[in-house]
């Protein structure tokens, strides 16, 4: 999915000069990275929080267009208000073609509903984790990992060095490889416990 935003520079900076741009319905932001000098900035607030509610936007490389001149970034941070519908403001790091990435990837859990340790045997999916750190060019940015349950029974666990990463996609150097990903637990406690049962039947 490909995402552009719009913004300007701007050379008035402090906390005053910030809920003014709030007040007008801008964010305050700033893009940093590269070999050019980090630029405040500003950029349209409704347009922005729509962005922000895509899951595609947090994990994607994005067009920003300040002032007329496109670069490629990565949302890097983002503040909202505790409770009202309101960014605060936002950072961008600029993209190097030529060096890797490290970024968090969201994961995309399919075939649960048709997992024998669901389907067969009622047990639950526990999802451990949401997110995996990953390494990559810009080029081979994933927007999403998916994780397949179609083959999980009741009382297995799927860790990171299981999951399937796209071309050119490892995990991040901190990721610990038997981390467990995704589990299904068993409806009586897991795959000991229906092996107890099992047993406790046959005699």
């Amino acid at each position: 999915m490909n995402f552009e935003v719009i913004a300007n520079a701007r050379s008035v900076q402090g906390t005053g000069a910030s809920r003014r741009l709030r007040r007008a319905g801008t964010v305050p932001g700033i893009v940093y990275g590269g070999k050019s000098a980090p630029v405040a900035i500003e950029t349209n607030h409704n347009d922005l929080l729509l962005k922000l509610k895509k899951e595609a936007f947090h994990s994607s490389i994005i067009s920003l267009v300040v002032d007329g001149k496109k670069e490629q970034v990565l949302l890097r941070d983002y503040q909202t208000h505790a409770y009202k519908p309101l960014v605060l403001h936002i950072d961008f790091q600029r993209v190097d073609a030529t060096h890797e990435l490290h970024v968090k990837v969201p994961l995309h859990f399919i075939n649960e509903d048709v997992a024998p340790g669901v389907k067969l045997g009622g047990g639950l999916v526990n999802h451990v984790m949401t997110e995996v750190d990953v390494q990559c060019l810009a080029k081979n940015l994933p927007e999403f990992i998916e994780v397949d349950l179609s083959h999980m029974n009741a009382g297995e666990t799927l860790h990171l060095n299981q999951l399937k990463l796209p071309k050119g996609v490892k995990l991040g150097h901190h990721a610990a490889a038997d981390a467990v990903v995704v589990g299904i637990v068993g409806k009586s406690g897991g795959a000991e416990a229906s092996e107890s049962e099992g047993e406790a039947a046959a005699e």
